[in-house]
């Protein structure tokens, strides 16, 4: 009976055979894409991005000032006080007048080239920030599998430490009656205090991916919803490494934005060379005050000086030819050149990277695909190995050593196909991040394979390999 309960153990059958199997009080789960609303809500990196984009965002409508009229007024109180040595005479003059100017840029060929790269650094700032809002979606979804992921490795690591608790207790109860010796308790002891040390380590785990997840949006989570192991593992549409890489040149969001990157650099740089192009502008200038502060003289017949109130309007046109300033156009030129070249190579190693990325994510999701396939097989062989070690370990052709390897090889293939779970899923998010499309609305299709009442301790196993221990526990004699 010890050994078809401590089987019973191995396998984890989804049913109160597993004394350690306690169903949690009932409580609302958190689903993924309430995850990702909180996110969006919370996030302080995102806040940030936001905010910087609403100040990258004002470069244009600067630039833009330096095309349209500006209009200034002024207006001048003085005092002047004026001594004669030869006659000795002292005279005090006052006036005061007020000013408006107005000038229109007529031809600034700098400005207009400025205002064309304000445009595109506005243009890849608004890509940037929907980088960031992509990655994002993708962020959540890490944070939220990450929980899923420690929470199922915690369950195994109980089920293991359980199965090595009962191997222990065999252990000792062949011993006392003299069916084995102390080497065989000694072993299943170590073997449980391992287990029990993961089981600690695991626990810790789930907290710790627990307080990513609070770090992310900001919010207290008890528990969340489940995958379901009925989850589709397909290959990804279309199966072409090459299709991939084409939607990532035309639509990720990063290398867009270097695009726009490259555009602000080569419009900077006519901006640069066109600090040598003269400059014309129209000005209107109106003028009032008295004749002291204008300094307008009119003397009458009698040689007494005009001192009521004047007025000057002046309309004209005003052409500046830059000749020479010390080398400080060049340098801004020679500068600009760099900083072009600089773009375009960084535009370069993007591209490089995302080619990369995207053709090993098609690969790493066709890959977890078999794997998610070839673990769960693997769990079926293992079972029936540790079966079948069991056995010889009761005949006397294995020992105790084989019986707890067998047991630590199942526990093992169990986490590996839960992983190839999580990991198909994060890599299939990843390749449309990379490719450009990854969208809220994944993270909803997602949602559809999410499981309201999962429970780590009994779903962490699919439940036809938990229905197939339970019924094979059954029927054994």
């Amino acid at each position: 009976m010890l050994r078809k309960l401590s089987l019973a153990i191995a396998v984890s059958c989804a049913s109160n055979a597993v004394a350690w199997a306690v169903d949690p009080p009932p409580t609302v789960k958190t689903d993924l894409v309430s995850v990702y609303q909180e996110a969006v809500d919370n996030n302080a990196d995102l806040a940030a991005a936001r905010a910087d984009y609403g100040a990258r965002r004002e470069v244009v409508p600067q630039a833009r000032a330096g095309l349209l009229p500006n209009l200034s007024a002024g207006a001048e109180m003085m005092n002047t006080r004026t001594k004669l040595d030869e006659p000795s005479v002292t005279s005090n003059r006052s006036g005061n007048s007020w000013s408006a100017t107005l000038a229109q840029p007529i031809f600034r060929a700098d400005r207009w080239f400025q205002l064309q790269a304000a445009e595109a650094v506005n243009e890849q700032a608004a890509l940037e920030l929907s980088a960031t809002e992509q990655n994002l979606i993708l962020q959540s979804a890490e944070s939220y599998f990450s929980v899923l992921r420690a929470q199922d490795s915690l369950a195994s690591t109980k089920a293991e430490e359980a199965a090595f608790k009962r191997q222990l207790d065999q252990s000792n109860e062949r011993f006392d009656v003299g069916l084995s010796d102390k080497t065989d308790v000694l072993q299943s002891q170590a073997s449980y205090d391992t287990a029990r040390a993961n089981r600690i380590i695991a626990e810790r785990q789930v907290q710790d991916a627990f307080e990513a997840l609070i770090t992310l949006t900001n919010r207290q989570y008890s528990s969340l919803q489940g995958v379901v192991h009925s989850l589709p593992v397909q290959v990804p549409t279309p199966n072409d490494a090459k299709a991939w890489v084409e939607t990532a040149g035309r639509q990720n969001l990063n290398l867009l934005a270097t695009n726009h990157a490259v555009s602000a650099a080569e419009e900077t740089l006519r901006q640069r060379k066109a600090g040598h192009a003269p400059t014309v502008d129209a000005v209107a200038r109106y003028q009032k005050g008295d004749n002291d502060s204008l300094g307008f003289s009119n003397p009458s017949q009698n040689g007494v000086r005009y001192g009521g109130d004047v007025e000057q309007t002046s309309v004209g046109l005003q052409l500046n030819i830059p000749i020479y300033s010390g080398g400080l156009t060049s340098s801004q030129v020679r500068e600009a050149y760099a900083r072009l070249s600089q773009s375009e190579q960084q535009r370069e190693s993007l591209r490089r990277q995302v080619v990369e990325n995207t053709r090993n994510l098609h690969r790493a999701v066709n890959t977890d695909v078999e794997q998610v396939q070839a673990r769960k097989q693997s769990i079926i062989s293992n079972q029936s190995a540790l079966e079948a070690t069991e056995i010889g370990y009761q005949v006397g052709t294995r020992n105790i050593v084989d019986v707890l390897d067998a047991q630590r090889q199942l526990y093992t293939s169990v986490r590996d196909y839960n992983n190839s779970r999580y990991d198909y899923i994060l890599d299939n998010l990843r390749l449309k991040q990379a490719a450009g499309t990854l969208s809220p609305q994944d993270l909803q299709d997602l949602g559809r394979y999410l499981k309201a009442d999962y429970n780590p301790d009994k779903d962490f196993l699919p439940p036809d390999l938990a229905a197939a221990a339970a019924k094979n526990f059954e029927r054994r004699p």
